[in-house]
């Protein structure tokens, strides 16, 4: 099928089938990917390496399960407010300077942790700090990974750097802990300093300087305000935003993985696999989505995968084993693949100017989500069988996403206008000749 989208002197083809299809390779090719893509390892890694220490350091010194848990909260509620708060500095700011500046903070930080005698109360506040920093540092590099990779290389690259989150998520808690027993936690938390200093030499010396996005330099208060005026304000970026949203549905089994595995007789290593295979699925999948199966198809299929995602989670209902759950689990991540084609359409609508803060409110209202639906589902567990309350979670999480899917089927014509016409606006801008867009699809 051909659309049309403007007549000129200059014809492009934008296909959708296999042929000459961006692959990883082409993506690994890319010099400042690959200095990015290796600073979120060590960023991450290190991330989550401070926060098992410094818990387990906590909990050594006091024997206390409150103070623990207190400092292992830092892994959301200063996060949400440097998600809300913070992240517009990597659009009035250029980005790269912005996940320097955020990495030698850090690293400052974890350095002051190291002093003799800290006491407890300052180290969980300097942990807070730590986590309050990262996400503008989140927000920069998911917004410059656009200015990186050109739109055909641009899911493939979010594939990489989701992959790569998920597996240290759920690895690093593991590797964390292993970490402290080998070398005890003040070498541990020194291991750590050492990521952000060498993750931000990587993107200082790998990543090429660029201009800040938002050249009229508004304050903070300013930004935020019109982040959300844009985001919440366009029906296509807010449906978008709501499918991301959903994995506060689909990921309540991680959550409760632990009395999910005591139900069924297992301990600790039960709910390992439990939590495991809820990210194998999307892991093992997500690589063939995109990059077998075009941009059309993937938006086509968006909708009902996020429904899917959820609904492999209601036959937990019937109470199966832990194989059988473990299965299901891994089916749920797999649907969850759809995500990479929500962030690719959403990176593509919002304006760059305001691109870094709409990922803040995305990752801060999944987070809220997310909190607010482990929260419930342990609450619930306490009455009612761990595997009927993921199965709850997955049936309400289905009703969503089809109200969800439904309406991002009546957008998506006028999405695909909207792409068409901004692609020969930037053509123009840019002093060319006006752009025929064709799509071409075999599929």
């Amino acid at each position: 099928m051909n659309v049309p989208a403007a007549v000129g002197a200059e014809r492009v083809v934008v296909s959708s089938s296999p042929t000459g299809r961006a692959t990883f390779r082409d993506v690994l090719r890319i010099r400042e990917f690959r200095a990015l893509w290796a600073s979120q390892i060590l960023s991450v890694g290190g991330d989550r390496l401070a926060l098992v220490a410094l818990t387990l350091l906590i909990y050594d010194r006091t024997r206390s399960p409150l103070l623990a848990a207190v400092a292992y909260a830092a892994g959301t509620v200063p996060y949400f407010l440097g998600a809300v708060l913070l992240s517009g500095l990597a659009d009035r700011l250029p980005r790269r300077g912005v996940m320097v500046t955020c990495d030698v903070l850090r690293a400052a930080l974890v350095a002051v942790m190291l002093l003799p005698r800290m006491p407890l109360d300052a180290l969980i506040g300097l942990l807070y700090l730590v986590t309050t920093v990262q996400p503008p540092f989140d927000a920069a590099r998911s917004a410059i990974l656009r200015d990186i990779l050109p739109r055909e290389k641009y899911a493939l690259g979010a594939t990489v750097m989701q992959m790569t989150m998920r597996s240290l998520v759920v690895g690093g808690a593991a590797l964390g802990g292993l970490m402290v027993a080998l070398v005890g936690a003040p070498y541990a938390l020194a291991i750590d300093g050492a990521t952000f200093i060498a993750s931000g030499l990587l993107v200082q010396l790998g990543v090429r300087a660029r201009p800040a996005a938002a050249t009229s330099g508004p304050n903070g208060l300013v930004q935020l305000v019109g982040g959300v005026k844009v985001v919440f304000g366009d029906r296509a970026l807010r449906t978008l935003m709501l499918l991301g949203w959903l994995a506060a549905f689909y990921q309540v089994p991680q959550g409760i993985a632990a009395p999910y595995a005591a139900r069924l007789g297992g301990g600790p290593v039960a709910a390992g696999l439990l939590i495991g295979f809820s990210q194998i699925g999307a892991v093992a999948v997500a690589p063939f989505f995109t990059s077998k199966i075009g941009p059309r198809t993937r938006q086509r299929w968006m909708g009902p995968m996020a429904v899917c995602a959820c609904a492999a989670l209601i036959p937990t209902v019937f109470h199966p084993g832990l194989v059988a759950s473990m299965a299901l689990f891994a089916l749920a991540g797999s649907f969850a693949a759809y995500q990479i084609a929500a962030n690719t359409a959403f990176v593509e609508r919002i304006p760059n100017e305001h691109r870094a803060q709409g990922f803040g409110l995305a990752n801060a209202g999944l987070l809220v989500g997310q909190g607010l639906a482990f929260a419930l589902a342990g609450a619930a567990v306490e009455v009612v069988p761990p595997s009927t309350v993921t199965a709850i979670g997955g049936g309400l999480g289905a009703i969503f996403a089809c109200g969800l899917a439904f309406r991002w089927r009546r957008l998506a014509p006028a999405v695909g206008r909207h792409s068409a016409r901004h692609l020969g606006r930037d053509a123009s801008l840019a002093g060319q000749a006006p752009v025929q867009i064709e799509v071409v699809s075999s599929q």
